[in-house]
């Protein structure tokens, strides 16, 4: 059987939008501002794509759900280091066909003097 090489799939959640409280400085701490996550889920999907299962692989939506709920509703982070490592250890406890995650977090209205689109982390992570 040809394809990609066990480890080396992924499953990706791109531009999950979220509203929280997190950051460094007191309107941050108690004003809402929007968030916006991309997720690389290191699953192996062979068996996914032979069976066409969703129990077979990974269900993303449940992945998706964990992250948003973190943002939005989770302990308050003043670091973006911070809650980008919370979404990852939620994501690989999630499920332990995650070997591994990439999360990258922006945040889409940065309390700058300058004028920036965003300002992000993108941490890896492994079990």
């Amino acid at each position: 059987m040809t394809g990609e090489p066990a480890g080396e799939d992924r499953i990706q959640l791109r531009g999950l939008r979220v509203v929280g409280t997190h950051g460094v400085l007191p309107e941050e701490k108690s004003r809402a501002q929007p968030f916006e996550i991309d997720l690389d889920l290191s699953v192996d999907l062979a068996a996914a794509g032979v069976s066409d299962r969703l129990a077979d692989t990974v269900d993303y939506a449940c992945i998706a759900d964990a992250a948003a709920g973190i943002v939005a509703t989770g302990p308050s982070y003043e670091l973006l280091e911070a809650l980008a490592g919370a979404v990852a250890d939620a994501t690989l406890g999630s499920d332990p066909r995650i070997t591994a995650v990439t999360v990258t977090l922006r945040k889409l209205q940065p309390p700058l003097a300058v004028d920036i689109a965003t300002v992000g982390v993108r941490i890896t992570r492994r079990p």
